[in-house]
């Protein structure tokens, strides 16, 4: 039981239990009406936004609860398209919350595993260091993304 990581399995704990109220609550359809309202239910304008709002996001909630939450987000887009049309929607989403992680040592999974090993090894590592590589990183990498997904799809 000492060997456990217990700040990370508490960490998860409450991000999970964030994620189930929000789908109680209804905020999920909320989301999903906001970002078709703002895009005008113009897909291109909406893989826009999920990708550089979902790496935005993942850089201050882990990306895994924030996949969780925006699946069922996508999945209400869909509903009004074909499943060709909503392929770039996806992949804005797997893109921008997988790379949004690497921003911050909150932002993926593997970050908050590997500050906590860090620790425990005595390796000087702080979250103000680690934004100034992770910041600049990320976004290149979400640019890169939105390349990516305008060239192949638009």
């Amino acid at each position: 039981m000492k060997k456990v990581e217990w700040d990370t399995i508490l960490f998860f704990v409450g991000l999970f239990i964030m994620v189930g109220v929000l789908q109680f609550t209804g905020v999920i359809n909320k989301l999903a009406a906001l970002m078709t309202d703002m895009t005008k239910g113009d897909l291109q304008k909406t893989s826009t936004a999920l990708l550089f709002g979902s790496g935005i996001l993942s850089g201050i909630l882990d990306n895994i609860p924030l996949v969780a939450t925006f699946i069922p987000v996508v999945k209400i887009i869909g509903e009004t398209t074909s499943v060709d049309a909503i392929q770039p929607i996806w992949w804005s989403l797997a893109l921008g919350s997988c790379l949004g992680g690497n921003g911050t040592l909150v932002g993926a999974s593997a970050n908050v595993i590997m500050f906590g090993f860090a620790r425990k090894n005595n390796i000087p590592l702080s979250f103000k260091g680690y934004l100034a590589y992770g910041v600049p990183l990320t976004l290149l990498a979400l640019v890169l993304a939105y390349g990516y997904v305008s060239l192949r799809y638009y």
